[in-house]
C-alpha cells in the first residue's frame, strides 16, 4: 500500500475554510506565504490526489514536479491508492475528501496558522483517529 499522508493548514481554532476557500487566502503576511511554499516543497516529487475544484486551484508550475490526480466521489479509495502503491500520496481537498480517505492516512502534517477569524469549515479531530499511525507534526 502507498504511504498515505495529508498536509494541511488550520487556524488557531481549527478553521479550514470560508465560502469555499481558505479563510486566509491571499493574506500577504509571512506565516501564510511560508505555509504555501512549504506545501509545494513537501509535496514535490510525490502524488497529490484531490477533487476537481482543488486541482483547478493549483498554479501551472505545480503540475511540473508532482503527480496531480483528480479524484471523484464515485472512485473507490482502495482503487485510487492501489495505482500508487510504491509512492508517497498526499490527500488534498479538505473535509469531503478526508471523510473518505482518513482511514488510509498514515501521517497528518498540520500547520497551525495565526488566523483566528471567521470560518464555515473546521478541522475534525476524528480524522486523526480514523486510521494510520495517528501521528501529528
Amino acid at each position: 500500500m502507498a504511504d498515505i499522508r495529508v498536509i494541511c493548514a488550520i487556524g488557531r481554532s481549527g478553521q479550514l475554510g470560508l465560502h469555499g476557500g481558505m479563510p486566509w487566502e491571499g493574506r500577504p503576511e509571512r506565516a501564510y506565504t511560508e505555509d504555501v511554499e512549504r506545501f509545494f516543497e513537501i509535496t514535490r516529487g510525490h502524488v497529490l490526489i484531490c477533487g476537481p475544484k482543488t486541482v483547478a486551484s493549483f498554479p501551472d508550475f505545480a503540475h511540473a514536479d508532482r503527480t496531480i490526480v483528480t479524484i471523484r466521489s464515485s472512485d473507490r479509495p482502495q482503487d485510487v491508492l492501489a495505482r500508487f502503491s510504491d509512492r508517497v500520496v498526499y490527500v488534498g481537498g479538505g473535509p469531503a475528501v478526508w471523510d473518505v480517505y482518513a482511514k488510509f492516512v498514515r501521517h497528518w502534517d498540520i500547520n497551525t496558522l495565526p488566523y483566528d477569524g471567521a470560518a464555515d469549515t473546521w478541522f475534525d479531530p476524528a480524522w486523526l483517529l480514523a486510521g494510520g499511525d495517528h501521528s501529528r507534526s
